[in-house]
């Protein structure tokens, strides 16, 4: 019996920049998984869309799929967006099992990846010592969501014994410039800002000019096609496969 095909749903961007990074993630989940029918879907400005997808992967013989969203924050795509186009899948395919998985969240191992992009940016800007740190993230309405990154804001400061702020392109404030512009008022001139951004897009991008028009001196890249991401997607394939398992 084959194992079901795993889909990596992403939210989609009118930048080509975003829906190529995440071919590379899911590329990287393949290298790893080489046994898997691994396929990238969006739920909306990009394709293939995951309607497509999943009449793709029916037609190929598949009766079993799982869906692992590729989000950080648990906001309105995770909780209503991806369970519809799950309904509606199963609408449209009866017999058809399908599985959406947690999110890939916020995980600790993931400021592994931050640091990273960090030290990149900073070599770029030929800086070796920070005052501050500023965590931009997407924002949204629910708080929840934005508590989840404040929490990794403060533990990323514990990590460097540096301040650490969370700050939002869009929904919530501050704003990166705002961020940038409360640690200079504080005294602080080495302030860097981290993109906890899946890929790049219309937000990082927006989030990096606010950054450096507030006299951020370094901003790091969206966190990427990281090998530690890749490893996440096949650790939440991994439940969503065993709860399709009757019981």
């Amino acid at each position: 019996m084959a194992a079901p095909a795993l889909v990596a749903l992403a939210h989609g961007s009118r930048d080509p920049r975003s829906a190529a990074t995440i071919k590379a993630l899911v590329d990287e989940v393949r290298r790893m998984r080489p046994d898997l029918r691994v396929e990238q879907a969006f739920l909306e400005l990009s394709k293939p869309s995951f309607t497509t997808v999943v009449d793709k992967l029916v037609k190929a013989g598949f009766d079993e799929i799982v869906v692992v969203p590729l989000l950080l924050t648990d906001a309105y795509h995770a909780k209503v967006d991806v369970p519809q186009a799950v309904a509606d899948a199963q609408t449209r395919h009866p017999g058809l099992k399908v599985r959406a998985t947690s999110i890939l969240g916020l995980e600790p191992q993931f400021l592994e990846i931050l640091d990273v992009r960090m030290r990149e940016a900073l070599k770029n800007a030929r800086v070796r010592e920070l005052d501050a740190l500023v965590l931009a993230a997407a924002g949204s309405s629910d708080p929840l969501a934005n508590q989840s990154v404040a929490r990794l804001a403060r533990v990323w400061s514990a990590r460097h014994k540096l301040p650490v702020t969370a700050a939002f392109a869009s929904s919530s404030p501050p704003a990166t410039g705002e961020a940038v512009r409360a640690f200079r008022a504080e005294g602080r001139r080495n302030i860097a800002v981290a993109s906890l951004f899946l890929a790049p897009g219309f937000l990082p991008d927006r989030a990096a000019e606010l950054a450096v028009e507030a006299g951020a001196i370094a901003v790091s890249e969206p966190l990427g096609a990281h090998p530690e991401l890749a490893r996440t997607v096949l650790a939440r394939y991994a439940v969503g496969a065993v709860e399709l398992v009757p019981v």
